[in-house]
């Protein structure tokens, strides 16, 4: 419920609009200079008192100096502390298979466009929340055929007897609500908000696209590792059942050891097609990345060969992170967002103001319009203020201040996951580099070990058991060492991505498409 007196102005004829004009420059001034803005203006969140991301001083990962792995590169990294993060860290495995890839990504993706759409969308409703702090302007004209009344009535015309007639009435329509208390200005601050969550949106889904990529790649060589490796170790036990088969023909072994050959090399035929059906899906999956579909499979593959570890990471100092991750600034900008909506509930508890004039002419004829006589105007001043609505508006009032609650834990949870986050990856990518050595060390012993032990057992120095064993081994060390240099690539690029990926630093950005609407201010 609300009162709404009325102060209006006699409406009456005059030679001009001047007074209405000078009554609404007047309601302009008043709501510029004694206007204020109310509800609690916002003051960003102040930065975590972290010096450092582990709870001891960070140390490289590194396994032993110079080591070099079958698949290229070295399983040694260096942290450089303080150092930023480049806005296209992908070119740092040194693909230029995969920069190819990224920028068609970039290009083509879907969802990228989806993102930067929901940008423009938010940015518009900026600028269309910016328009009611300006006057409305209206025109219309009205053209009628009118019958007056005859007999004893006194029609409006000078000649009683005749009846009909024609009515023209242009008008001209000004409606100016003051944002006295600054409501308008809060809901703008509020889509501002809502428009920079929107930016950063923007930046993490950029980022996971990135991101993506690069894993999908390195996943890819990871499978193809693996496949290579599983064949290899077929070939070789299909090699040591073809020597198996002559000499049970020639009677030196028993038809057991064949049968146990046999099903050794059965049970490493198992694994290929498990192996080769994720090699296709994460091909699949490259291909929509990149905005295609599956029949339009990309033509570029991916080995760990083809890929080269960066050996120098950036690690941004942790007073930084809160500034470079998306997630955290889009959860400030949620922050923003409803600090100024309690701002919007608590004007709505105030009077509100509105002023409309609206000036014209009226005449029977056309040529009459530009009389003096026939112009009108008329101004009318409304103030509203809510008296009893049962707690309705004060009840959002405490809604919207708990929503700023919300919104405050939230973003130190956010706070507290993107440095869980990194921390996580700089673990990680310690072990990785142990890891990477071992299987590669590993990796080298085994498959001299079967070599000797095929040799052995064609001297006749070891029994078939032996062989069997050394070939499990040298198949297990194989793909340990294929996923390890996958886990050690994969991580790696987790760092750059829970740095904030560099977006500060890039270029790349689509521009916002013209405005092809020559009128847009109508």
């Amino acid at each position: 419920m609300a009162a709404s007196p009325e102060i209006k102005l006699r409406p009456g004829r005059a030679p001009s609009l001047r007074p209405m004009v000078r009554t609404g420059l007047a309601a302009l001034v008043l709501s510029a200079v004694g206007g204020c803005v109310v509800g609690p203006d916002y003051r960003p969140p102040a930065d975590p008192p972290a010096i450092r991301y582990t709870r001891e001083p960070l140390g490289n990962p590194t396994a032993a100096d110079a080591v070099r792995t079958v698949h290229g590169g070295s399983a040694d990294q260096t942290f450089v502390s303080g150092a930023d993060v480049p806005g296209q860290w992908w070119t740092l495995f040194r693909s230029p298979a995969l920069d190819r890839l990224v920028a068609e990504a970039l290009a083509n993706n879907p969802n990228l466009d989806a993102a930067q759409a929901s940008l423009r969308i938010a940015q518009e409703n900026v600028e269309a929340q910016r328009g009611t702090l300006f006057p409305v302007v209206g025109a219309n004209g009205l053209g009628s055929r009118q019958k007056a009344p005859g007999g004893a009535l006194q029609g409006p015309l000078n000649d009683t007897r005749q009846l009909f007639y024609s009515l023209y009435t242009p008008q001209v329509t000004v409606s100016f609500t003051p944002d006295v208390f600054g409501g308008n200005q809060r809901q703008i601050e509020s889509l501002e908000a809502q428009a920079e969550n929107q930016r950063f949106q923007l930046e993490a889904t950029y980022l996971t696209l990135t991101t993506n990529v690069v894993l999908a790649a390195i996943q890819e060589a990871s499978l193809r590792a693996q496949i290579d490796a599983t064949r290899k170790v077929i070939q070789a036990q299909t090699e040591v059942l073809t020597l198996y088969n002559k000499q049970l023909s020639l009677g030196q072994i028993a038809g057991a050891d064949v049968v146990v050959q046999q099903a050794a090399l059965s049970v490493s035929m198992q694994l290929l097609p498990p192996l080769e059906k994720q090699l296709a899906q994460q091909r699949n999956l490259l291909t929509a990345l990149v905005g295609r579909l599956p029949s339009e499979e990309i033509a570029a593959t991916f080995t760990l060969a083809s890929l080269r570890l960066p050996t120098r990471l950036p690690v941004s100092l942790p007073s930084r992170l809160v500034q470079q991750r998306p997630d955290v600034k889009a959860a400030e900008a949620n922050v923003q967002q409803a600090s100024a909506a309690i701002g919007v509930a608590v004007a709505n508890r105030l009077p509100q103001f509105n002023i409309t004039a609206n000036g014209g002419a009226s005449a029977v004829r056309i040529a009459q319009l530009a009389a003096s006589t026939a112009s009108f105007y008329g101004i009318v001043g409304t103030v509203a203020q809510p008296i009893f609505d049962a707690g309705t508006l004060f009840r959002r009032q405490r809604a919207a201040e708990e929503t700023l609650a919300q919104a405050q834990a939230q973003y130190r949870a956010v706070v507290i996951g993107a440095f869980q986050n990194v921390a996580d990856t700089l673990r990680a990518l310690q072990s990785d580099a142990q890891a990477v050595a071992a299987a590669s060390a590993a990796e080298r012993a085994t498959g001299q070990s079967l070599g000797l032990i095929r040799k052995q057992y064609a001297a006749g120095a070891l029994n078939s058991t032996q062989v069997l064993i050394a070939q499990q081994s040298y198949l297990s060390a194989l793909v340990t060492s294929a996923g390890a240099r996958a886990n050690q690539y994969a991580d790696t690029a987790a760092l750059f991505q829970a740095l904030g990926g560099g977006w500060w630093n890039r270029s790349d950005v689509k521009p916002a498409p013209p405005n092809p609407d020559p009128a847009k201010f109508l």
